[in-house]
């Protein structure tokens, strides 16, 4: 799988993302397992808990030759922000309607040749005791598989994990997954849920 094409970064946008690259960096992170050698898949982002777990997702998918997308309110790609929004890999959508949210999300994986979306099943970085599955429900739409990823903050890793191709039976497909994010560990432990 060769790497996506750049993204048309403006000046703003590359200082922040090299920002990120470089914290990462500095900081000692590596990324630990690889990913799939398929263009398209939703990146299952799990425990995040702080607003550090971006640089990490950013820096691993980096080191690894890749670039993610993630959505965003699309009132955040207005004005001065929607030149930033977009080169780190932003999506617009309308968030108001969650069912119009998938139906987003798998018509632009079809209509991108590469296309990872890193999505937080949490859905917050608060504690929280529930997952939302929009993660899972856009994979299946877009008839993508689910790549599992974590910031281990104990090793400074970014870890990959098992791929998921979604069924329909959420609680068997997903079991794999909830055991590999129980293995890795969040900035936060307290705030974590893993079902």
């Amino acid at each position: 799988m060769r790497g996506a094409p750049p993204l048309r970064l403006g000046l703003l946008a590359r200082a922040v993302r090299g920002a990120m690259i470089g914290w990462y960096r500095a900081a000692g992170w590596r990324p630990e397992g690889r990913l799939p050698d398929i263009a398209k898949f939703v990146l299952a982002g799990a425990p995040h808990t702080s607003n550090w777990d971006f640089m990490v997702f950013v820096g691993t998918i980096d080191a690894l030759g890749r670039r993610v997308r993630f959505i965003g309110k699309d009132s955040l790609f207005k004005g001065p922000l929607k030149g930033l929004m977009e080169g780190l890999g932003g999506v617009p959508v309308d968030r108001d309607d969650p069912k119009d949210l998938v139906a987003q999300m798998a018509a632009q994986f079809a209509a991108n040749d590469d296309f990872i979306l890193v999505i937080a099943p949490e859905g917050t970085r608060s504690a929280t005791d529930r997952w939302r599955s929009g993660f899972y429900r856009i994979a299946l739409a877009a008839g993508v598989p689910i790549v599992c990823a974590g910031p281990d903050y104990s090793r400074r890793r970014g870890v990959i994990g098992p791929t998921i191709v979604p069924t329909g039976d959420y609680d068997k497909d997903m079991a794999p997954a909830f055991a590999f994010f129980r293995s890795i560990h969040g900035r936060h432990p307290e705030r974590g849920f893993i079902p």
